[in-house]
């Protein structure tokens, strides 16, 4: 399915050092737990709809900590990697790099298999019901990413690719340390940044096309093919992003009482009003 764009573009092999890695010899796991995923989404929200909405503030807590501090393995081990390979910023080919490319390889991997761990995100929003939340953006965006990795591991594990997690890792630090915060009603006085890290995401997105386009200006073996389904999905990613930014901080003002509610209804199952949410990438308001 999402692997046959990878098949039918002209230089792309599948690589051979991510054999027998965990979930990549086969692309039935990463469908099947997308068709779950999807399913759950459906099947959820009617098991939901006459049920009180969860607060699940202690589990929100641990999961924000660990893909923070995995989003943090990954940052500082794909600049390490690619540091100790003498990868070139402009263009860097699949093999030249010998070992290093086998630990950028494994670090990418991490950062597939972190995709479907993402998946919890929408799930979260089931169970608290902000079925709101839940939108063509925020499913698109989990769902194509994780199988777009198994291809990117299975064809193009390494070189020119590390580049879009480094700044995708980099900015999950921030986003998931935000939710976390979020938890505790005493920081939202502090979480004044939220537009910018939609911003943020926007200039990583750019800036990953960029980098991408590069490689096709001055090649160095990466198989052009690949380049130009890499530069094409970020492109989609860009106008939706645009589009919600657009939507939500270029809107006319609500009225000030709208905005904000009294002393002691401001937050609502450990979340502010303000309090927004990720889709592996994916920023967005969380009405609470």
């Amino acid at each position: 399915m999402f692997s046959l764009p990878f098949q039918r573009l002209r230089g792309c092999k599948q690589d051979s050092r991510v054999r027998g890695w965990f979930m990549l010899d086969s692309y039935l796991p990463t469908f099947f737990l997308t068709v779950i995923y999807l399913l759950s989404i459906w099947l959820g929200n009617k098991y939901m709809k006459n049920r009180p909405a969860l607060s699940l503030r202690g589990i929100l807590t641990s999961y924000n900590l660990g893909i923070t501090l995995l989003s943090l393995y990954m940052l500082v081990e794909l600049v390490l990697s690619s540091w100790e390979g003498g990868y070139n910023l402009q263009c860097q080919d699949l093999a030249s790099a010998g070992e290093a490319d086998i630990r950028v390889a494994k670090v990418l991997w991490w950062y597939y298999f972190s995709k479907l761990i993402e998946f919890l995100d929408t799930i979260f929003f089931v169970l608290r019901k902000k079925t709101s939340q839940i939108t063509f953006l925020h499913v698109y965006h989990h769902a194509s990413m994780f199988n777009i990795w198994w291809c990117v591991l299975n064809w193009i594990p390494c070189g020119q690719s590390f580049f879009g997690p480094t700044l995708n890792s980099f900015i999950h630090i921030l986003m998931y340390s935000y939710y976390g915060l979020s938890v505790f009603p005493s920081m939202h006085k502090y979480l004044w940044w939220k537009k910018y890290l939609t911003q943020a995401q926007l200039v990583q997105f750019v800036l990953t096309i960029t980098h991408t386009m590069s490689a096709v200006v001055k090649p160095c073996g990466f198989p052009f093919g690949c380049l130009i389904f890499q530069s094409s999905y970020m492109l989609t990613l860009v106008i939706l992003f645009l589009n919600f930014y657009v939507q939500t901080y270029r809107k006319k003002p609500v009225k000030k009482d709208m905005e904000d509610p009294p002393a002691g209804k401001e937050v609502k199952n450990g979340f502010s009003k303000a309090y927004l949410t990720a889709a592996n990438g994916v920023i967005g308001k969380k009405a609470q």
